[in-house]
Parts: structure tokens; C-alpha cells; sequence
């Protein structure tokens, strides 16, 4: 019996199962929040730790969903409860952003609701373009041409925006036109390159879905309106977060060594007197084990945050990115330039000014800038490096800065190590 064993031996033992932590991995693992246990959000069943699989998986069952199955699953009350959502680790310090949820509460059935009209090209006029084919979950829930392609193979003017981490977020599009997320939903629905319908046809078109109308009808007092697409929609899109990347691993380690740096000097003693403290020092330095950030992405990292590089003064807080409108001199030499924000505004200082993007999973979303001119982010990263491109409205945050061919790599690896996992979400179970 373990209670036999002398303090000496326990505190062996302990110290064994620490290397057996590191070297051989544990069914102990950390969830998205960074507790112990990722098969239990919290004490409330309505609580939830979003960047799991549980909200976005879609109706149990393959193929088309049937209309018994959609009744089976709105005849659970749990599914219309009102959910209280924590972020993941990394974006869980930008937990007072959270936007939207008090006017739009979320439930599941809004989750999923939102889910299967983000795949359906049944809201294009023509049936052929939806949510997905401009923030499509393959390219980092964004698309790798250089604009949006809506129907009839129409381009627009500006690279698809990513649809992830939006419910930090307020202001939507580049250039922040859009109030709402619920607003930003159903925008593409009667843009005449894009989805080229109009919000009544599409709300038609949903309610004579006999699977979406039941949904609609269970969810929402009125039905199918263009508001609750918006609502449904949204609701999904705010459960698409990122989750801990490699840079939070390391942060989250670095702050409990510092702030433990005593009880860490004899970890057979801590073993022994707090085992707790122990198993989560473990744990942490496990996740660090298993995503680690190169030596290139920690000098990255240092680079970034130095305020003669200036990243962080834009790209700042927990989404890396600071919600505000700022002109890089992106396409400013053409002869008639994109004005951005200046467009919604009318503000002379907003001439070319677009909506900073979030840096967090920004190697999987290529390519870059809002006019999608730059392929790579080690082109990013030279555009900063030259003071972009000099015109009347330049940010004064767009400096001029000596780096060398290492520098500009390692700061690409930093962004790298910002990458962390996707919640999976079905794609194909959408009402016959």
C-alpha cells in the first residue's frame, strides 16, 4: 500500500512519476484552459472551456441530418441552456473582450444551428458559395487566394478575413463597417460578389428547409428571420477560438517557475508537501515538452516585444491584435487606393487605415495584408522592416527598423509558435 511507503520512498516515487511525465507522457493532460482534467469544463454543466470538439462536432449520425434526428436533439433541454464560456489558454486573458454573448446568449442548438448554415451554399442565390468558401476551415478559416471569390467566380478587392476568435472582437471586416458579429453574418448573404442573394430570398429559401424551419421555430419566437441567421451564425463563428500555442506553454511555464521559484528548489520536498503544486509544475513543464518553441521563435520573441521592432505596439494582448485601424501604406501608390476605414468614417486620418488582424494561427492563413499582396510573412515582416509605403496618412506606428536576414526569420518563427489547434467541426451533416 502506498500509505506503507516511507517519506523518503514517496518522495522517490513522486520525482519518478515526474520523468515519466516528461519523457513518456501521461493520461493526464492538460485541456484548453490548462487544468488537469480536459473531460471536465467545470462544476456547471452549462459552463465551457471553448476549443473542444463537444460545440462544433454537429448532430450525432452521418450523412444528410434527418428530421427525426434534428427533433431527437432539440428535445434536449440541456442543448437550449444558456452557456457560460471560457477561453483557452492564451486567449483566456482577453476574457473582458468578450463580445456579443449578453445580447446573443449561446446555446448549443444555436451552436449547431449556426453550424450547419456556415457549410450550406443553399443561402447563395445560385447554390454554390457559402460561410466556409471565404473562411474555410482547410486555410485557417480563411481562403488562400488573394480575394474573396463569390459567385459566378466574382473577386472582390480585399483577402478573406479570418472568422476565428471573433468573440473578442467587435467591429468586423477590414474596415470595421459591420457593428456586430451577428451583423458581419449575414452581410455576404446580399453582396452581389459574394453570396448575391438578397435577405429575403434566403430567408424564404430556409423555410421551406422543413430541417431548418423546425430549428428555427424551436430556437426563436419568430422563426426564420435575416436577424436570427445573423444570431445562429455568429454563435457558432464565437466558438471557433484558437487554442494554447507553444507560446503560451512556454509563458505559463516561465510565470510558475517565477513565482515559484522557492518551492522549486527541492522538488522531492515539494512532492511530498504539495503534491498538487507538484503534478501542475509537471504538467506545465510536459505541454512545454510536447509544443515546444525553437531557440529561432524565442529570440523571435524578443525581437517582437522591443519597442525599436514595435510588433507589439498593434499586435497586442492576449489575440495580438489591438481592435484599431492603422495605414501601413498598403497599396497607397496605386492610382486609386483602397481608403479602408476612411470609407466608413469619412475621417481624413482613416484614409488607408484597415483593421489590424490577430497574429494567433497567422501561418496557416496566407497570404497577408487586407489587399492579400504578400505571399509570405517573411514579406510581412520585410514590409515593416523598410517603414512600409510613405503617404500622408501613414501610421506613425510604421517605423523603419535595422534587422538582419536572422532577425527577420526568427521573428517569423515567433509567429509561428503562435499557432495552436482548431476545435474539429463537421462539415457535411446539413437538412436534407
Amino acid at each position: 500500500m502506498i500509505f506503507s511507503v516511507r517519506k523518503t520512498e514517496r518522495s522517490v516515487l513522486f520525482v519518478g512519476l515526474l520523468i515519466a511525465l516528461l519523457l513518456f507522457g501521461s493520461r493526464a493532460t492538460a485541456n484548453h484552459s490548462g487544468e488537469l482534467d480536459s473531460n471536465r469544463s467545470n462544476d456547471s454543466e452549462t459552463t465551457v472551456v471553448l476549443g473542444g470538439d463537444d460545440l462544433t462536432a454537429g448532430i450525432p449520425g452521418s450523412g444528410p441530418l434527418t428530421l427525426d434526428e434534428i427533433r431527437v436533439w432539440l428535445s434536449n433541454a440541456q442543448h437550449h441552456q444558456p452557456l457560460t464560456v471560457q477561453l483557452p489558454l492564451g486567449l483566456d486573458k482577453a476574457a473582458a473582450n468578450i463580445q456579443g454573448v449578453d445580447k446573443n446568449p449561446l446555446t448549443k442548438a444555436k451552436i449547431e444551428l449556426g453550424r450547419q448554415l456556415y457549410f450550406d451554399t443553399r443561402l447563395s442565390i445560385d447554390n454554390t458559395v457559402s460561410c466556409a468558401s471565404c473562411h474555410d476551415p482547410n486555410f485557417g478559416y480563411a481562403k488562400d487566394t488573394r480575394f474573396g471569390v463569390g459567385i459566378k467566380e466574382l473577386e472582390g478587392n480585399r483577402n478573406s478575413p479570418v472568422a476565428y476568435n471573433r468573440i473578442v472582437t467587435g467591429a468586423q471586416f477590414w474596415d470595421g463597417r459591420a457593428g456586430s458579429l451577428e451583423e458581419q453574418a449575414v452581410g455576404p448573404i446580399a453582396n452581389p460578389i459574394e453570396m448575391g442573394n438578397t435577405h429575403q430570398q434566403c430567408v424564404e429559401t430556409l423555410r421551406q428547409i422543413p430541417g431548418y424551419a423546425i430549428q428555427f421555430e424551436a430556437i426563436f419566437s419568430d422563426g426564420v428571420t435575416i436577424e436570427n441567421v445573423g444570431q445562429v451564425i455568429a454563435s457558432f463563428e464565437r466558438v471557433i477560438v484558437t487554442g494554447p500555442a507553444p507560446f503560451d506553454y512556454q509563458e505559463r511555464l516561465e510565470s510558475f517557475e517565477t513565482a515559484f521559484a522557492a518551492e522549486l528548489e527541492d522538488l522531492s520536498a515539494l512532492a511530498e508537501e504539495d503534491p498538487d503544486l507538484f503534478f501542475q509544475f509537471a504538467l506545465l513543464k510536459k505541454n512545454v515538452a510536447d509544443a515546444p518553441m525553437s531557440d529561432s521563435a524565442k529570440r523571435g520573441r524578443v525581437l517582437f516585444f522591443d519597442p525599436k521592432i514595435n510588433c507589439a505596439t498593434c499586435h497586442s494582448g492576449a489575440n495580438f491584435a489591438d481592435e484599431l485601424y492603422h495605414n501601413l501604406g498598403v497599396g497607397m501608390d496605386a492610382k486609386e487606393p483602397d481608403l479602408g476605414r476612411h470609407v466608413v468614417t469619412k475621417e481624413e486620418k482613416d484614409k488607408g487605415a484597415f483593421k489590424t488582424p490577430t497574429l494567433r494561427n497567422v501561418e496557416l492563413t496566407a497570404p497577408y495584408m487586407h489587399d492579400g499582396s504578400q505571399k509570405t510573412l517573411l514579406e510581412v515582416v520585410e514590409w515593416y522592416a523598410k517603414g512600409g509605403h510613405p503617404n500622408p496618412t501613414l501610421s506613425d506606428k510604421v517605423k523603419k527598423f535595422d534587422a538582419t536576414q536572422q532577425d527577420k526569420e526568427d521573428l517569423v518563427e515567433f509567429m509561428r509558435a503562435l499557432t495552436g489547434t482548431f476545435p474539429k467541426v463537421c462539415t457535411d451533416r446539413l437538412p436534407k
